[in-house]
């Protein structure tokens, strides 16, 4: 892609301390993300996915490196960088817009000026008909559905979404993934999507990332050139991913091969 990117990590990296000594999370990690891209991170468990996007966050600090928004340095959580988890965490005492509204009722924004941009975007994944619904009358697909647009409601730069369709089964994943894509081209929005379904990274993304193991580095980048809306059996996506499987499996068996030359 041409231009400035949106989002720069340069150098990032970050240990944890633990009683048995330090735990090394990520190691130089550089990545760049242009203006109303979507990449994906994939990898295994313990890999720093989730580490990284933290940081991206800025709810964590990097050990080494820094990351850069718009060319200005990430010191915090700012308005410019909204995160989704993987668990909706609606507030069950809040009606569905009142959930959707909570951000921008922090923010100041006006209430008549809330109630437009929530009934937008409630429209958009519709759900306006449950705009009165409390959250326990939702599906578990419903509540992401709500928690994506309370995200979105806030006009991020960068959305991060860590993890946000595991607790989903397969059939609720693919009704989202569909629905997140649609959003994504609606909004031109810059998206950083952690998962470790590496066919669902796959399909969303323009850009997969995929991560070794700890410590957390990037193993190679592999571009999505395939056509928008894409489906779960795309022959092409499936291919990638298990090249992209592939690319993890050998990178485990470096590793184990590796072990007994460093115990000598």
């Amino acid at each position: 892609m041409t231009g400035a990117p949106k989002l720069v990590v340069d150098g990032v990296g970050k240990a944890f301390s633990t009683r048995t000594g330090d735990l090394r999370a990520l190691k130089g990690i550089d990545l760049s993300v242009f203006p109303g891209e979507f990449v994906t991170l994939v990898g295994p468990s313990g890999s720093g996915k989730t580490t990284l996007l933290n940081i991206i966050a800025g709810l964590e600090e990097p050990d080494e490196g820094r990351v850069l928004v718009d060319s200005r340095p990430v010191r915090g959580p700012g308005p410019d960088r909204v995160v989704m988890f993987q668990e909706a965490a609606l507030f069950p005492w809040l009606t569905v817009r009142a959930n959707v509204e909570f951000g921008l009722a922090m923010r100041g924004t006006p209430r008549r000026e809330r109630r437009e941009r929530s009934t937008a975007y409630l429209r958009m994944v519709r759900l306006d008909a449950f705009a009165e619904a409390r959250v326990h009358e939702l599906s578990g697909g419903m509540r992401q559905r709500v928690a994506l647009v309370r995200a979105l409601v806030l006009d991020p730069d960068v959305l991060l979404m860590d993890e946000p369709f595991a607790s989903l089964d397969a059939e609720s994943r693919d009704a989202l993934a569909h629905e997140l894509e649609h959003l994504w081209d609606q909004l031109h929005m810059t998206v950083v999507f952690v998962s470790h379904h590496v066919h669902e990274g796959v399909r969303l993304a323009d850009r997969v990332i995929a991560f070794g193991q700890r410590p957390g580095r990037i193993l190679a980048e592999y571009p999505v050139d395939r056509p928008r809306p894409r489906g779960a059996d795309d022959e092409a996506l499936a291919a990638l991913a298990r090249t992209i499987e592939a690319r993890f499996t050998a990178d485990v068996r470096a590793e184990q091969a590796s072990e007994p030359a460093r115990a000598q």
